[in-house]
């Protein structure tokens, strides 16, 4: 396999490590020394300082004025971002302004410059009802036969990250025949509803209800495909903010076993010790394998004797399982030091355990392989 970066994508990297130099994670609200929420919204300077940098755009389309990367790019960036643990909605907004791009007419047209300049945030519901069913299956969506707005919803969607500071919420929906569209839902549109509700990482996540909401036709894309597509990018690019923050935490455990001198020695000496880093390690360049593996499909469309879907549940089962064991190990390495909340590794372990769950757990993700496998039995040779 060839995981060489193109020149455009290698300075999309060095512009978001130029960016992103100007956070600490020191300076990151603890949700250990917070109760509720960690802040009342995103990272707004940071977010200013993204779309000045045109890295907000860097997904969208020339002819919208972006530079027209795919979604490689876009977890490039996004694992630079987990490296510092960026509060902003670069996940979500990177990942409509792909869909959009790939599927979304005239709300492309309308939304991709803005969403491109930082002016319209944007961000998707992809957790369902419960956090554990289906997303699209969580919202109906009933068409009308005339009138401006005539798509209604109804239904409720759990756990949508930094909503009450977007815009839009990306809203996926199925029809009465059975259809999933996707819908560009204002926040502030007469039916919708915020709950507050707080993630792991101290973040204000939001239960959003629709009662009756009214969009347009061009506020919803109806594209075949278009929600299967977004939500594989989004699993990918929570997979990247996974390897990102497991990279960070494995140079902050290798600095500090370096230095830490325990009978003369570092403790980094020590065999135990160097075994569990270099477990961890193999964690890291599995994750960061299957992750190029499962990114590159999405953005390339190519085939192979299992569908896209199997490489993105393999890299996430290995995002999942690994950035925990990093984690964890890290913890166990840096001693009492590790649960010091002057340190910031604690903000670390939260930021890790909201990843390892986000949309599905290790587990939901190895019987989702194991359902392509009973598919496509001509594709277990590929997985061995």
């Amino acid at each position: 396999m060839d995981f060489t970066f193109t020149e455009e994508q290698q300075a999309a990297v060095e512009a978001a490590r130029a960016v992103f130099a100007g956070v600490t994670p020191d300076s990151v609200p603890s949700p250990a020394l917070t109760r509720g929420a960690v802040a009342e919204d995103f990272d707004r300077a940071l977010w200013r300082r993204l779309a000045d940098a045109d890295l907000l755009s860097l997904t969208i389309a020339p002819e919208h004025g972006g530079a027209g990367l795919g979604p490689i790019a876009l977890c490039l960036v996004l694992r630079e971002s987990a490296r510092v643990l960026a509060r902003v909605p670069l996940l979500e907004a990177g990942g409509v302004a792909l869909v959009l791009g790939r599927y979304g007419g005239a709300a492309a047209d309308r939304l991709l410059p803005l969403i491109g300049r930082g002016e319209t945030v944007v961000t998707v519901a992809a957790n369902g009802r419960t956090g554990h069913d289906r997303a699209e299956l969580a919202v109906t969506a009933r068409p009308g036969s005339t009138g401006e707005h005539r798509w209604s919803l109804d239904g409720v969607q759990t756990a949508v990250p930094w909503a009450p500071g977007a815009d839009l919420i990306l809203i996926p929906a199925h029809t009465g025949e059975g259809r999933t569209v996707l819908a560009l839902v204002p926040r502030d549109r007469p039916g919708v509803m915020l709950a507050d509700q707080v993630s792991t990482n101290g973040e204000r996540y939001a239960e959003v209800r629709l009662d009756g909401v009214r969009v347009g036709d061009d506020e919803v894309i109806t594209a075949e495909g278009a929600w299967e597509w977004l939500r594989g990018l989004l699993t990918a690019g929570t997979c990247a903010l996974a390897l990102g923050l497991g990279e960070a935490v494995a140079r902050m455990t290798s600095e500090y076993t370096g230095k830490r001198v325990q009978f003369g020695h570092p403790i980094a000496t020590f065999q135990a010790v160097a075994v569990q880093a270099a477990d961890r390690y193999i964690d890291l360049r599995a994750m960061e394998a299957t992750l190029w593996q499962a990114a590159w499909r999405i953005e390339s469309g190519a085939d192979a004797a299992l569908p896209a879907a199997a490489d993105i549940a393999v890299a996430k089962v290995w995002a999942s399982e690994g950035v925990r064991r990093v984690v964890q190990t890290a913890q166990h390495l840096h001693g009492g030091l590790g649960a010091d909340t002057d340190y910031p590794l604690h903000r670390y372990h939260a930021w890790a355990k909201q990843l390892e769950l986000s949309l599905g757990p290790a587990a939901a993700h190895e019987e989702a392989l194991g359902d392509l496998l009973a598919a496509h039995p001509s594709g277990e040779d590929a997985v061995r």
